[in-house]
């Protein structure tokens, strides 16, 4: 039986972050949602009389806003993804896209392994950088049962190149003398989460905006098949070393296709739609908030600077990568 006695304190804490980085947002609307609630909770992980409550009494709520409630959010980010938008980019632009994504995932699990990155941060890191921040992080994560110290680098990470995304990037468009439209492709091919994404393109104009949506949205698209992979390897393994055998697929990803599926086919009312991100948003800002409070910055000094250095190269590399799709595009 679960139970919700014991874990609604720390609910009910990750709610109320997500209450105020929701109000942060509304009164610096450049500051993306979810960014904010990540960086909330890792200013309170950081705090040592709180600390200790995080990991005691509000510590089972917390775990579960981080994995159940991530699962969720994940499942109705499908809501959001229509084929045929994709599908309307052309297939020039859908395959320097796939391109950008595979060639940041390998690229920065070969750095963060020639590195010598402790457990799974290589994964989780290339998965943030390369799909979609820390919600593909957490979604890796969940996939092969990671701890939440391996995930807690890449988190703080993809967070803190992702905020500087949204300074640096517009800084960047016109000495490269990028379209307001090639701006938004190479905003949506380059920047890590879709809140961090809509803060740097909407500085373009609508168009831009648009633009960089829905490449934007064609990467996340690619954690079905990306976690699909991952999960079959550890599958592999799991069987070789225990003889049992974990899910081919994780449920949460047949939900977010499923999820998917229906939003291109399926037409849903503008009030269900409305309510789904809604929802959406404050779950994924419960789970991001709970990951961050993971974070303890005084762990994190013994591998931190291989960790930054992998995050920045990523960083560059993922940005570079989207650069040359816009001039191929």
């Amino acid at each position: 039986m679960i139970d919700l006695r014991g874990r609604m304190p720390g609910l009910l804490v990750a709610a109320t972050a997500a209450a105020v980085a929701w109000l942060v947002h509304l009164a610096v609307p450049a500051l993306p949602l979810l960014t904010v609630a990540v960086a909330l909770g890792i200013v309170v992980g950081q705090v040592p009389a709180v600390q200790r409550r995080l990991d005691g009494a509000l510590a089972p709520g917390l775990k579960t806003a981080s994995k159940s409630l991530l699962r969720v959010g994940i499942v109705l980010l499908g809501l959001k993804l229509s084929l045929f938008d994709i599908a309307h980019l052309g297939w020039v632009t859908i395959a320097t896209t796939v391109a950008v994504v595979l060639l940041t995932f390998v690229g920065t699990i070969g750095l963060g392994r020639a590195l010598g990155l402790p457990g799974h941060q290589p994964l989780l890191v290339a998965s943030g950088f390369a799909i979609c921040g820390a919600s593909a992080i957490g979604a890796m994560g969940s996939t092969v049962r990671a701890r939440d110290e391996d995930q807690a680098v890449p988190v703080a990470l993809v967070t803190l190149c992702g905020t500087l995304a949204i300074a640096v990037l517009p800084a960047l468009w016109h000495p490269l003398g990028l379209s307001a439209v090639q701006f938004g492709h190479w905003v949506g091919a380059g920047v890590h989460d879709v809140g961090q994404v809509v803060a740097t393109a909407q500085l373009a104009g609508p168009a831009a905006l648009a633009v960089a949506v829905v490449v934007k949205l064609t990467r996340v698209l690619m954690l079905a098949p990306m976690v699909a992979i991952t999960a079959a390897v550890e599958r592999r393994r799991h069987v070789e070393t225990t003889g049992s055998r974990p899910p081919v697929v994780p449920l949460f990803i047949a939900g977010f296709v499923a999820a998917v599926l229906v939003a291109t086919f399926v037409p849903l009312p503008e009030a269900v739609l409305s309510a789904a991100d809604a929802v959406q948003t404050a779950v994924l800002a419960m789970a991001l908030f709970a990951l961050g409070a993971s974070i303890r910055f005084a762990d994190l000094a013994a591998t931190g600077w291989r960790a930054l250095v992998v995050g920045l190269t990523s960083w560059v590399l993922v940005a570079t990568l989207a650069y040359g799709a816009v001039l191929l595009g």
